[in-house]
């Protein structure tokens, strides 16, 4: 359950992410409507149904915020949106409506929104890495594998302490890497106790995850390493230094907290042998476990202490700026390409994916509860090519099926009559909000039934 203060910033940070992306989205139809001399009627950041929270004319476009904040929209005059407004369609067709203008035109209106998001999400990249740089875990040097916290890969064969090698034919180099590749995966390459197997997965398998009550997968080992005593700990007199690193209580292996857990909960309100590590020398001490299963200690919790003690090794980078337009061009192409590949399963009934779509809530969960810049502008410039990719798709209420529409003109040189580009308006229209109901309803199904 989280706190008043983590809920505002978590909000916070949605409704500010969204607004930018829907307004710059927006401004994407707005700018080339405004330079071919196309009339702009409404630009509203939400949706006014019925009534708006706030509004204003400048010239001949009003500008407004809605009540409704599942998106924004801009009202073109002359063209058939999800304001249907037939009646203005009836009339003679004037100089500055988009009905008017050639195709090539109206071409570059209806793609200049998922322009702005594509380019947004790439100026986004490129400046993180210019001034963040990049920070991950080599993959071949981590010890003791990493902790497999989602049943379902347990279930598969996983096991804590396994090494990742490969998923499919993809060789891991980063920690970051498995995270990106896991929800393709068909196969994974492993080692386990100095021997590698190659674990195949479900066809299924995202199915599986997506109905998982835990939402982890493969995460790095906490080191159990000693950083300070807690308050009145009953341990106080024992003689330990902050960076001992634990590796055995009563004989049994207890490096990491996964390890360590479980034997805290067997010898509770007992006194215990544990071994640590302390300056390359290994030394044995005394320690009682309470009647709750703790020690009265604080552990190290930083990455940069457990690369000290040896447990893997952080590759830092930092990047010039023209450095960093490469490195940023590199990983918007790829995030674009993994999240055509999450759509591609997603709409393959056979792998489940499907149960694992999200809404708005599923968005609000991806932003942490304490404000970072740096993981705001990172899930910023996500959504914004999840929004530009999601616009492309040929239905006609969105952007990609007036693009649909406007390339077949272009092709046949025959324009689509009004009254077909009506019914097709209402039946993508009646599309959109099926997908939307089954994409919320899966958020309120998961947090009903967990």
């Amino acid at each position: 359950m989280i706190s008043v203060m983590e809920f505002f910033i978590k909000i916070s940070q949605f409704l500010l992410s969204l607004s930018l992306l829907i307004v710059l989205h927006e401004l994407g139809h707005f700018i080339p409507a405004k330079l071919f001399k196309t009339r702009v009627e409404k630009f509203y950041l939400f949706f006014d149904v019925k009534y708006s929270l706030f509004k204003k004319k400048i010239g001949e476009t009003v500008y407004g915020i809605g009540w409704l904040p599942l998106g924004g929209y801009v009202k073109i005059s002359g063209m058939i949106d999800e304001s249907m407004d037939t009646e203005q369609m009836q009339q003679e067709p004037q100089p500055w409506e988009f009905r008017s203008k050639p195709s090539w035109q109206r071409l570059i209106i209806m793609l200049g929104g998922v322009a702005v998001n594509f380019i947004l999400a790439a100026v986004i990249y490129i400046l993180m890495a210019f001034a963040y740089g990049s920070s991950d875990v080599d993959a071949n040097s981590v010890r003791g594998g990493y902790d497999i916290y989602n049943p379902v890969l347990k279930e598969i064969g996983l096991k804590d302490g396994d090494k990742v090698l490969a998923i499919n034919d993809h060789k891991i180099e980063y920690f970051s890497e498995i995270r990106k590749h896991i929800l393709e995966a068909q196969t994974m390459t492993i080692e386990r106790n100095g021997q590698q197997q190659i674990i195949n997965f479900p066809v299924d398998f995202l199915g599986q995850l997506s109905t998982s009550k835990k939402r982890g997968l493969i995460e790095l080992r906490t080191p159990f390493i000693f950083d300070s005593f807690q308050d009145n700990s009953i341990n106080v007199s024992v003689d330990l230094q902050k960076g001992d690193v634990f590796k055995a209580i009563n004989g049994q292996s207890a490096k990491f907290l996964s390890e360590v857990e479980p034997l805290r909960q067997s010898f509770k309100n007992q006194v215990v042998e544990v071994e640590l590590e302390r300056s390359g020398a290994v030394i044995s001490r005394e320690l009682r476990i309470t009647d709750d299963g703790t020690f009265g200690i604080v552990l190290a919790q930083s990455m940069k202490d457990f690369e000290a003690a040896g447990y893997f090794d952080i590759i830092q980078k930092e990047y010039g700026f023209g450095e960093s337009i490469g490195v940023g061009l590199d990983r918007f192409v790829s995030q674009i390409s993994a999240y055509w590949m999450q759509l591609k399963l997603i709409f393959s009934p056979s792998t489940g994916a499907y149960k694992g779509v999200g809404g708005f809530k599923a968005i609000f969960d991806i932003f942490p509860d304490t404000w970072s810049w740096e993981s705001f502008w990172g899930i910023t410039a996500f959504l914004s090519i999840m929004l530009g990719v999601l616009n492309l798709l040929p239905i006609p209420a969105l952007d990609g099926g007036h693009v649909m529409f406007l390339l077949y003109e272009m092709v046949s040189g025959r324009k689509p009559g009004d009254k077909f580009m009506e019914y097709a308006q209402t039946v993508g229209f009646f599309i959109l909000i099926a997908l939307v109901l089954f994409a919320n309803g899966n958020d309120i199904f998961k947090a009903v039934f967990g």
